[in-house]
């Protein structure tokens, strides 16, 4: 039996609402280096539900196609769907009341928002994913308020830091001894370079670096049985690609209600994703609301 864990973010770029990074557990009736194809099957008993989150949700379209293949996972993992956020905060691992100015509007919310509820597909695709071997353990999330990232950064980490501590915290979390772990990650960045990290996180005296190239940076943690790497494009594992939709899902639910609670204090306020650009734009528009609620820019904005 394998662990295998993938992770993924979303939110990296924008200056507004919170970082999700995403990580989700698998058991393997399979040795490591038969989890490509094992996986190859998973993916294709999963087609169409869960894939690249940036191509099943483009620009505000396949948010049901999003969050339908979302609540599967959380559902497989918890053995039901979540109905509310104080549920799938439960099932993720996080606190249900965030450091956030919206979060009253975020506990009122109530699942699905547009997708149908289809407590038989989870029961389905379970048993398909029995048939090979494979059941997912769990689904984590850490949701990184505007405060808390601004906190991290007084405290000296870079953006790109950051990301992979927030993210080798999660995956270390959900490491049960005893068995072979793989773990797959996206590539955090632009950073080719991890051995100090996985040292760090995973407790471990000897990390093996085995390749580190532009598309791929593999390691070995012999004392932990553990095999680590970090690619491009790893959405195209499942483990990878079920995070990245969940991180997806997570944040897109705290834009919903960053949205909802900054156009109710301010009306005809328009709506923002919160990258760069149309998050310069929010800010001009909504300087006096966010001066009137008495709340400081950085429980709001990310700096970096």
């Amino acid at each position: 039996m394998t662990l295998v864990i993938g992770t993924d973010e979303a939110g990296y770029g924008p200056n507004l609402g919170p970082l999700v990074v995403a990580a989700t557990a698998w058991r393997v009736d399979a040795a490591p280096d038969d989890l490509e194809q094992r996986f190859a099957a998973v993916a294709a008993e999963a087609a169409g539900l869960w894939g690249d989150s940036k191509q099943i949700y483009k620009g505000g379209d396949g948010f049901a196609a999003l969050e339908r293949g979302a609540l599967a996972g959380l559902a497989l993992a918890a053995g039901s769907q979540p109905a509310r956020w104080s549920d799938l905060a439960r099932v993720v691992g996080c606190p249900p009341e965030l450091e956030l100015p919206e979060q009253a509007s975020l506990a009122a919310v109530t699942l699905p928002v547009a997708a149908d509820r289809d407590d038989g597909l989870t029961t389905s695709l379970g048993s398909r994913l029995a048939a090979h071997g494979v059941a997912l353990g769990a689904v984590r999330c850490d949701i990184v308020t505007p405060a808390a990232f601004n906190r991290l950064l007084d405290r000296g980490l870079n953006k790109s830091d950051l990301l992979s501590q927030v993210t080798l915290e999660l995956a270390a979390g959900l490491i049960i001894g005893g068995e072979p772990i793989v773990v797959w990650c996206d590539r955090h960045g632009g950073r080719k370079r991890y051995a100090p990290l996985v040292a760090r996180h995973f407790s471990a005296p000897l990390v093996q670096a085995r390749e580190e190239t532009s598309a791929r940076s593999a390691y070995a943690v012999p004392a932990e049985h553990l095999q680590i790497e970090f690619s491009v494009g790893g959405e195209s594992r499942t483990p990878v690609a079920l995070a990245s939709m969940t991180a997806k899902y997570v944040r897109e639910l705290a834009m919903r209600a960053f949205n909802d609670h900054w156009v109710r204090l301010m009306p005809g306020l328009e709506p923002t994703a919160g990258y760069p650009v149309d998050a310069a734009r929010w800010r001009r528009e909504a300087a006096v609301a966010v001066e009137q609620a008495g709340i400081g820019w950085d429980a709001v904005w990310r700096r970096a």
